[in-house]
Parts: C-alpha cells; sequence; structure tokens
C-alpha cells in the first residue's frame, strides 16, 4: 500500500466523526476563520481539501465553486451537504500535490485546516499558486506553530504521536510557503497564543 493510499483510507475512516471534531475545534479556537476565508472568495473558486464541506454554507453567492479532497468518504459527506444546502458544487477525487486542473484556472484558491495533514504543505502551496489566474486571491487558514515558546514545546510533545498516527503536524506555518513564492501578502491575522494563522495573499500579475 502506498503511502497516498494509506492517508485515504485513514481520511475515509475519519469523515464518520470529522463533523463533531473540527466543530469543537471551531468553537474553542478557530472562531470565525471559515466566514472569514469563504466571504473573501469571488469568481471561479477552488477550495483545496474541502473535506465534508463544513465551509460550504460560509461562501457568498455568485461564486463558482469547486471542491477537491483525497478522501472518497469526505465527499461523499460534502456531496449531501451541498444537496441540503441547494448549493451547487463541483467535487473532485484527487491529490493537493498534483492539483488537476490547468493553469490559471481560478480567481480565487482556498484551503483552511488542510495544510496542516497535506504530506508535502510546499508542494500544495506552489500547486495552488499554479492554477492561480494573474492577480488571484489565495486564501488560507491553519493552526500554526506558537508564538509563544512552552506552547511550542506541547506542540513538539504532540507531534510525536500525531504525525506517525494521523499526519497531522502542529509546528507549520504555511506563511513561510506563501513567502517563498514571492506572493504578496494583502491580509494576515494571528490569534489565539499565535496559534491560528490566516491570511490573504495575491498572484504576481
Amino acid at each position: 500500500m502506498t503511502k497516498a493510499d494509506r492517508w485515504r483510507r485513514y481520511w475515509d475512516r475519519k469523515s464518520a466523526t470529522y463533523d463533531a471534531e473540527m466543530n469543537a475545534w471551531d468553537r474553542r479556537l478557530f472562531g470565525d476563520s471559515r466566514e472569514w476565508a469563504c466571504g473573501q472568495a469571488a469568481g471561479e473558486v477552488l477550495e483545496v481539501a474541502v473535506g465534508t464541506g463544513l465551509n460550504l454554507p460560509c461562501y457568498p453567492d455568485g461564486v463558482t465553486l469547486t471542491g477537491l479532497d483525497l478522501s472518497a468518504g469526505m465527499l461523499e459527506l460534502a456531496r449531501a451537504r451541498a444537496r441540503e444546502l441547494g448549493r451547487a458544487v463541483t467535487l473532485r477525487e484527487g491529490s493537493a500535490h498534483e492539483l488537476p486542473f490547468d493553469d490559471a484556472s481560478f480567481d480565487t484558491v482556498l484551503c483552511t485546516f488542510g495544510l496542516c495533514a497535506i504530506p508535502d504543505p510546499a508542494a500544495a502551496v506552489a500547486e495552488m499558486t499554479r492554477v492561480l489566474r494573474p492577480a488571484g486571491r489565495l486564501i488560507l487558514v491553519d493552526h500554526v506553530v506558537s508564538s509563544v515558546w512552552p506552547v511550542r514545546g506541547m506542540q513538539w510533545l504532540v507531534e510525536l504521536a500525531s504525525v506517525p498516527l494521523a499526519g497531522e503536524h502542529f509546528r507549520r506555518r504555511p506563511l513561510k510557503l506563501v513567502e517563498a513564492l514571492g506572493l504578496p501578502v494583502e491580509r494576515r491575522e494571528r490569534f489565539k497564543l499565535g496559534l491560528v494563522e490566516r491570511l490573504v495573499a495575491r498572484k504576481v500579475s
């Protein structure tokens, strides 16, 4: 079994409890981050790691939405949520490492709480940038390495179990990946002891 197959099966199993867990984290830590991110999306929108579609109610009317996820189990729940909401969305199974879309296909690319578990976040951010149109908007939200050193130590300890068991990283910083690609960051917020960071960057025309 390849690593990709392993993580696909893991997230298929995880889909049964994912919503309850994420709703708890939204209340305790992430706050209004989903509304903050989706409310800034416009035009042709791609959501990477769409999961069970928890963001679907947060998008403004008028966007054309495509969602991608590695897990068929997650996508099945996202389709059911889209039907309940009456939200038109194209959902595709695939890897964030190799997005199945042409260059410059989207006006907005968005990823919330996905880069913490994507095996190669640098490759994923590069792919998100590739499929953005010139002047397109990249919107990222995730839990990141804390700005407080005792908390960083706790995150290191948690990762000793979370990374091998679930591929879940707590000390990543997507901002650094965005800056390495030369994308100007237009808006950035960090809160809850620096544990949550959200940003909006633009692809240079």
